[in-house]
């Protein structure tokens, strides 16, 4: 599991961390039963502290995307579909929302944005 922190980042690293798993968890590079690194592993791999890595772990575990299995370690949980796709429509949204925040920075209006998404879906 390929996890890259930026510490130059605004965004909390344990956020970095969740944010990295779901998406490997989405894009299906993890698959439901996988094991995760432990979270001492982890920490040791990228040089933090294990309590923010076990910040995100029960995050990501109080969204069902992991679960934890005391003296066993931490899994991939069996995602539904639906969870899923709300995650990757989440990560649409967000884009979506810098997009816009572009757009009207810039002066495009509402109209020319709409005419350049539906450019882009044909």
């Amino acid at each position: 599991m390929q996890i890259i922190i930026n510490n130059t980042s605004q965004t909390p690293i344990y956020e970095q961390i969740t944010r990295q798993v779901r998406d490997l968890i989405a894009g299906g590079s993890l698959q439901s039963g996988a094991p995760l690194p432990s979270v001492r592993a982890l920490a040791r791999e990228l040089h933090i502290s294990a309590l923010t890595v076990k910040k995100a772990y029960d995050s990501l575990e109080q969204d069902g995307f992991i679960t934890t299995v005391h003296g066993k370690g931490s899994f991939v949980a069996g995602v539904g579909q639906e969870l899923l796709e709300e995650e990757k429509r989440r990560e649409l949204e967000g884009r979506l929302e810098e997009i816009v925040r572009l757009a009207a920075r810039i002066g495009v209006t509402r109209d020319e944005l709409v005419s350049l998404i539906d450019l882009f879906m044909e």
